[in-house]
């Protein structure tokens, strides 16, 4: 009997990738989209429950994807080039595990086949993040409960 084929992210590196295939990676955990801070003598990267204006906080999705670096200035588009240098991507971030060689985890839309398990199993901001224009002073939402 023949083995299953294997799926993309285990065979295609980042770099190889189809469009699709790399849009596909993203969890829709909107982790990424949450403001951090940079404490500039320790370079630690502080991690905030406040949300990019663009972030909709129900389906933790970019409100205007196509747009979004017209609409906000510092957004960073992720790059099989890049995604090595960005030491604030989550540990959980997709991008960030197979770029380190390790596997997608179980809650992973691609893994689980529902776009739902990212926010079952607590790792979206869906409920726990605010509005950037609610927000006020970010060092007043620094949160511990992402890595």
């Amino acid at each position: 009997m023949a083995a299953p084929d294997r799926p993309f992210w285990k065979t295609t590196p980042l770099s190889q990738m189809t469009r699709q295939q790399w849009e596909s990676l993203c969890d829709g955990c909107g982790r990424c989209c949450l403001e951090k801070l940079r404490d500039a003598d320790t370079d630690e990267i502080h991690f905030t429950n406040v949300a990019c204006k663009q972030l909709d906080l129900r389906n933790c999705r970019c409100k205007d994807y196509r747009h979004r670096q017209d609409i906000v200035s510092d957004c960073v588009q992720l790059t099989p080039r890049n995604i090595k240098r960005l030491d604030w991507l989550p540990e959980s971030c997709a991008y960030r595990l197979l770029g380190e060689g390790k596997n997608l985890k179980w809650w992973h839309p691609l893994v689980s086949g529902d776009p739902k398990t990212v926010h079952q199993a607590g790792i979206s901001v869906r409920g726990r993040a605010v509005a950037e224009r609610n927000a006020g002073e970010l060092e007043d939402h620094i949160i511990s409960w992402i890595k």
